[in-house]
């Protein structure tokens, strides 16, 4: 549902949009919240945080619309503005387009335009809206922030949950580009960080397919965390298919004749998500850490070249969507007892 705030100091305007939009009303696709100035306006987008877009007039007691404009950024960025009103003119247009306004039509009003224009508007917020979901869930935001670019970015609950520590179930995955150090030997820095590069960009493609985000980047290697239903499954499906895609790459050319093979870490567990750096630096990551997260390090690290190494846990639980070829008992760092280990075939 869609909640659009509508100021008019006009009576009737309301009486309008609700007999114009009552289908859309009693089917629960609009929700309209309405207020008859600016001031009151700004009242009523307190009271309702999660509204989408403004339909507002210009000629208004108390506080006209394009004073509003000016305050509506700090009041909630997110919220889009549409100027209705009879004053049409160039000036007018420019004016609200510079401080702010997703658009204009001009009283009186035209319905079927409103509402395109009202569609155009909802699908924008809510393609910033994702935007904005995206980058917290693909942890872009690896650098500590102050207040001010917060409130850029959206709203306090962005600020809450951006800054928020829990713990997730979750799976982990370690990836490592098997004797890339000895390219980086012989060729051009320019040349070893484009190659790198391509790498990683066939890593993430295939890790996002399946719904997973890159945590970090570690030299020549990539550490990705998988949640929500069937994240192991789908974390076992994202290897599988990166290696086939990296198996399948020519040999760079140079006197090397370098072919880039995959070595892979995969364990699930419980694991601490949250801010992890140093405040006094302003350099805080947020990411995953624990026994299950280092179990997954030390997987990739005991991987030979091709191999995708899980555990005889993980194993049991995906032994009847995957082929596994038993690799035996291995000792990790910091495990008591020996483990064993599974290779995933396909």
């Amino acid at each position: 549902m869609a909640k659009i705030l509508v100021v008019d100091d006009e009576v009737d305007l309301e009486m309008l949009i609700k007999q114009k939009f009552r289908q859309k009303i009693r089917s629960k696709d609009y929700e309209f919240v309405f207020a008859c100035n600016g001031q009151d306006a700004l009242e009523k987008l307190q009271q309702n945080p999660d509204a989408d877009i403004m339909l507002c007039d210009i000629n208004m007691p108390v506080m006209d619309g394009l004073t509003l404009l000016t305050k509506l950024k700090e009041s909630n960025s997110l919220v889009r503005a549409v100027i209705v009103s009879a004053y049409g003119d160039m000036d007018n247009i420019r004016t609200a387009m510079n401080r702010g306004a997703f658009d204009f039509i001009t009283k009186p009003v035209n319905f079927e335009d409103l509402d395109v224009t009202m569609v155009k508007t909802i699908e924008h917020v809510l393609q910033t809206r994702q935007t904005l979901k995206a980058i917290k869930e693909n942890n872009i935001l690896r650098m500590y922030v102050d207040e001010t670019v917060l409130n850029f970015m959206g709203t306090r609950e962005f600020e809450s949950s951006l800054m928020a520590n829990e713990t997730v179930n979750a799976t982990v995955v370690f990836i490592d580009i098997c004797s890339f150090t000895t390219i980086s030997e012989s060729q051009p820095p320019d040349e070893v960080v484009k190659l790198l590069n391509s790498y990683f960009d066939i890593m993430v493609q295939e890790i996002i397919a399946q719904g997973g985000y890159v945590d970090k980047f570690m030299g020549d290697a990539v550490m990705a965390v998988f949640r929500g239903d069937f994240h192991l499954d789908r974390a076992i499906e994202a290897s599988i298919s990166l290696r086939k895609k990296i198996d399948s790459l020519p040999a760079h050319k140079d006197k090397s004749s370098f072919m880039p093979k995959l070595a892979m870490g995969i364990n699930s567990g419980e694991m601490i998500s949250g801010n992890i750096g140093s405040a006094k630096l302003k350099r805080l990551d947020y990411t995953v850490i624990g026994d299950a997260v280092n179990t997954a390090q030390r997987l990739q690290g005991a991987a030979e070249p091709g191999q995708i190494l899980i555990t005889e846990a993980s194993y049991q639980s995906v032994k009847d969507s995957f082929n596994c070829q038993k690799v035996g008992e291995v000792s990790l760092k910091n495990k008591r007892n020996p483990v064993t280990l599974y290779n995933v075939l396909d």
